[in-house]
């Protein structure tokens, strides 16, 4: 998977995704369970929309993706706002010198592009070993129902800077999907569309598995729900959302 192209037109494309409600959960697990959070990571921090509203909410952020042009349009956000991020370019499964943190924090389904048993709970090691004791681990995942719905299912969008045709599939494995995404951006100079393609593949577990492996890496699973809210997760949940701790 490449992100060349897709990263200067994510914040586009993701223009209605519901961020201000990923820092509510971020702040209600935070004051329920660890008040006195200050060190924050931000795993899979792709454009850095999440690692800014947390800094402006007066925590120290550290941002970390695999991609680097997703970097680049992070680091220039930040510096933008005149924002003191650190951001980083490291593989989530291992990731090295950083931390400790008092919460680490993956959202928009970014864990569903760890497509083996091996790689999220390598992921779940990782983010276990920089955290301080009492530390927080906030996440979420698509569900197996949201997964399997995808596969067969077209999107599409026209408007005049830019369009999109996104054709998902299923993929080879369990609860996999593969996004083959189009897009024809309009150049501003020439009035012309060029177009770029994506292919991206995302992988999502049931509920109890990724609760099995949180525990046998070593943390407490503090509550497990759906969709943004309170609520226990059932078969017409979209996004699962986890709040565990590492023990002190």
């Amino acid at each position: 998977m490449t992100y060349e192209y897709f990263a200067s037109l994510y914040d586009r494309l993701m223009n209605e995704a519901p961020y201000d409600e990923w820092v509510d959960f971020f702040s209600e697990g935070v004051e329920r369970l660890y008040p006195k959070a200050r060190n924050v990571l931000d795993l899979a921090c792709g454009t850095g929309e999440i690692s800014v509203r947390l800094y402006e909410r007066g925590l120290a952020v550290t941002g970390v993706d695999l991609s680097d042009e997703m970097l680049s349009v992070a680091n220039a956000k930040a510096e933008s706002y005149g924002f003191s991020i650190p951001f980083f370019q490291q593989d989530m499964r291992g990731l090295e010198g950083l931390g400790p943190f008092d919460v680490v924090v993956s959202f928009c389904d970014s864990l569903n592009y760890l497509e083996s048993d091996q790689d999220v709970r390598q992921t779940f090691q990782s983010v276990f070993d920089v955290l301080h004791p009492n530390g927080l681990f906030l996440f979420d995942v698509h569900s197996v129902g949201k997964m399997d719905d995808f596969v067969g299912k077209t999107f599409a969008s026209n408007e005049e800077e830019i369009a999109y045709i996104w054709n998902s599939f299923q993929g080879e494995k369990e609860h996999s999907v593969e996004h083959e995404l189009t897009f024809f951006v309009r150049d501003s100079n020439t009035g012309l569309y060029e177009r770029f393609d994506e292919l991206h593949r995302q992988r999502t577990f049931p509920v109890e598995q990724y609760v099995r492996w949180l525990k046998e890496t070593g943390f407490i699973v503090r509550k497990v729900s759906g969709d943004f809210t309170d609520q226990m997760v059932t078969d017409r949940t979209e996004r699962v959302f986890f709040t565990v701790q590492k023990p002190k």
